[in-house]
């Protein structure tokens, strides 16, 4: 099943393309046969899996130059399941005056999602504000800086668009679980893991465990189709998939 740009990295990756000045060749699969809306080859579609959960929080990825174009970005993953996700290619350069535009919305307050260690301890927080209805006092808006591990350092040291907003140190009791790429660290996490991290403070507890399983799908779909193995549309991972996304 294919989409016409059904989000905003998908909108990203477009513009990219259309810049590129040759093709941008993915590894895996018969050259052109990767669809659309997924970005999987067609034996191993998961545009039909796509989760529908409602979310209050928005997510904000700013994507360093390639990401958009990797079969193995999980950004993605987050656009496909939080409705109000925004996307932005990052250059140290210029800034996306819509990016400015977004980040000065006030039904928003964002969070710049990165280690403690990087940032001053006055600007350091552990968890999202709420109010005494269990409601964010402000729609969170989690900023996400989507790419190596040495890029996403890059784009927090100069980004100074985002130096006076608050930033979010998670502190995770389990490993990373991707599997797509070779990480630095078993400690560095993806970004579609940091995003459900980051749904289940905001209290989109329904989306947190949707993310969580959907990357697990894909991960399953992803290297199934690098092995040329089938799926198992009713093993574990998929009946989870269909648990977590029921209306509630």
């Amino acid at each position: 099943m294919s989409a016409n740009f059904p989000h905003a990295v998908a909108r990203l990756r477009a513009a990219r393309l259309a810049r590129s000045v040759k093709p941008f060749l993915a590894r895996g699969g018969p050259k052109g046969e990767r669809c659309t809306g997924c970005r999987l080859v067609p034996t191993h579609c998961l545009c039909a899996l796509r989760p529908n959960v409602p979310t209050s929080a928005g997510m904000c990825l700013l994507m360093a130059d390639i990401e958009p174009l990797k079969p193995s970005n999980t950004g993605w993953l987050i656009a496909d399941v939080v409705a109000d996700t925004f996307a932005f290619g990052w250059a140290r350069t210029e800034v996306d005056p819509a990016l400015v535009v977004l980040l000065n919305d006030p039904q928003w307050q964002p969070y710049v999602v990165f280690p403690r260690e990087f940032a001053d301890d006055a600007r350091v927080v552990h968890e999202v504000t709420h109010d005494a209805d269990i409601r964010p006092v402000k729609r969170p808006l989690f900023i996400l800086l989507d790419g190596t591990w040495d890029e996403a350092r890059k784009m927090f040291r100069k980004s100074p668009y985002l130096q006076n907003f608050p930033v979010l140190s998670l502190h995770p009791d389990q490993l990373s679980r991707y599997k797509l790429r070779r990480a630095q660290s078993e400690a560095h996490f993806c970004t579609a893991e940091v995003g459900a991290m980051c749904l289940d403070l905001a209290r989109d507890t329904q989306a947190a465990q949707a993310l969580n399983a959907y990357f697990d799908v894909y991960t399953e779909h992803y290297l199934k189709a690098k092995r040329q193995q089938p799926v198992d549309l009713a093993d574990a991972m998929h009946v989870r998939l269909k648990e977590v996304t029921r209306p509630v």
